[in-house]
């Protein structure tokens, strides 16, 4: 039988498996939500239901759905002052950036 993940990290000196650690905090804590992102802009659901021409009740709709367009996400993502950039990674190969999916032109 193979050795598991968690052999593997206790059988690493421990500066290592601290570096690793820190590196795991560090990529889930990139990942945040619509609502995440809007509050960290200090944006209101109301300020951005405004900038997108819609009812702060779709706002929360939206915040809350799992799955969505990409044309919707790139337009909330807009409304909030950002781009959408849609990155594909693959094992041995550099990233492909993905255009034209969800353009809103």
């Amino acid at each position: 039988m193979g050795r598991t993940l968690n052999d593997v990290m206790a059988s690493l000196p421990k500066k290592r498996k601290a570096a690793i650690e820190r590196e795991t905090k560090r990529l889930i804590e990139e990942e945040y939500s619509l609502r995440e992102i809007r509050k960290a802009l200090t944006l209101t659901q109301d300020e951005l239901a405004k900038e997108l021409g819609v009812g702060q009740d779709e706002i929360s709709r939206i915040e809350r759905r799992t799955d969505m367009l990409v044309s919707t996400l790139r337009r909330v993502i807009a409304g909030m002052g950002g781009e959408l950039e849609i990155v594909a990674r693959f094992p041995n190969h550099d990233p492909v950036h993905i255009a034209k999916i969800g353009d809103l032109a």
